[in-house]
């Protein structure tokens, strides 16, 4: 069996033109958290100025109806960060730093070095006070400013995170392909992998990821997401999606698909528009579902 963690509340909204209101986000977490996904990226305690859609992250945790054994992460990029988190009583803090100087600059205000000590000093204090910790290498295999990135680079960022309790791989621009991914993580040793699908080959790197070792993949309910400092960067893999593929294929996830669908429909019309994810529109396969339970 293998976790899918969900990005969706915030690395999908962040995304979106539109700012919803913290109830509304709490919602949404609430229906991915019944859906049986284990772990849920929820908020980012980030400057409501920089990303105004997750402005009121202490007001979305406070709408959460807590689910026992699911995991409530949020992402920080600075000990402020991490202290609001920690005053929120959220189980996981999720840092993100950029493996190429361009991008963290854009990104984080800051050097990757002055990002990756950030990072040192965040992890060390989650450690101490026994909260779980992720650390994300964005723009691992590309970058919109620098092209492409030096697996070595990537590596040596991967070891200087070797504290957190996980470390992912991010395709932030989605342009890795599967023989990448699969080495990059065996290389690495990261055990989780973020894809986007900008240039349709996500799912395939999702699969070439577990092939390579990771135990975890990130994924957005309805395909949301994209990066506001990358330009053209698109979606995430679509949870329910991903679900469909993995289960199919005879792997585990834990989740209740018939759930999952029903939130993307639930989530279309909360914004108006179709989502990127194809299954919620398609529906299930009768087939698929024999599949999954022989």
């Amino acid at each position: 069996m293998i976790t899918i963690c969900e990005v969706g509340p915030r690395d999908g909204l962040q995304n979106e033109p539109d700012v919803l209101p913290p109830e509304t986000r709490a919602e949404l977490v609430n229906r991915l958290a019944a859906a049986g996904l284990p772990v849920v990226e929820a908020v980012s305690f980030v400057s409501a100025e920089r990303v105004p859609q997750m402005a009121g992250a202490e007001e979305v945790v406070g709408g959460i109806e807590r689910r026992p054994g699911t995991v409530y992460a949020g992402l920080a990029l600075n000990e402020k960060g991490y202290d609001r988190l920690r005053g929120a009583r959220l189980d996981e803090v999720r840092f993100a730093l950029a493996a190429t100087e361009s991008f963290s600059r854009r990104n984080a205000n800051a050097s990757v070095d002055e990002a990756a000590e950030a990072a040192t000093t965040v992890l060390a204090r989650a450690r101490e006070d026994g909260v779980r910790s992720t650390a994300t290498i964005s723009v691992a295999f590309g970058c919109p400013f620098e092209g492409r990135v030096d697996p070595e680079r990537v590596v040596e960022l991967a070891k200087r995170l070797s504290a957190a309790d996980d470390v992912v791989l991010a395709d932030t621009i989605g342009v890795a392909t599967p023989g990448q991914v699969r080495r990059l993580i065996e290389d690495s040793g990261a055990s989780s992998f973020h894809g986007h699908n900008t240039r349709n080959t996500g799912f395939a790197n999702a699969y070439a990821a577990l092939e390579g070792g990771a135990a975890t993949l990130d994924s957005s309910i309805g395909g949301l997401g994209g990066c506001p400092f990358a330009p053209k960067a698109t979606g995430n893999v679509a949870t329910e999606d991903l679900v469909y593929m993995l289960e199919g294929d005879g792997v585990e996830t834990g989740a209740d698909l018939d759930a999952l669908v029903a939130t993307s429909e639930w989530l279309e019309a909360v914004l108006g528009r179709p989502l990127e994810g194809q299954l919620y529109r398609a529906g299930d396969f009768p087939a698929s579902r024999t599949a999954r339970s022989t």
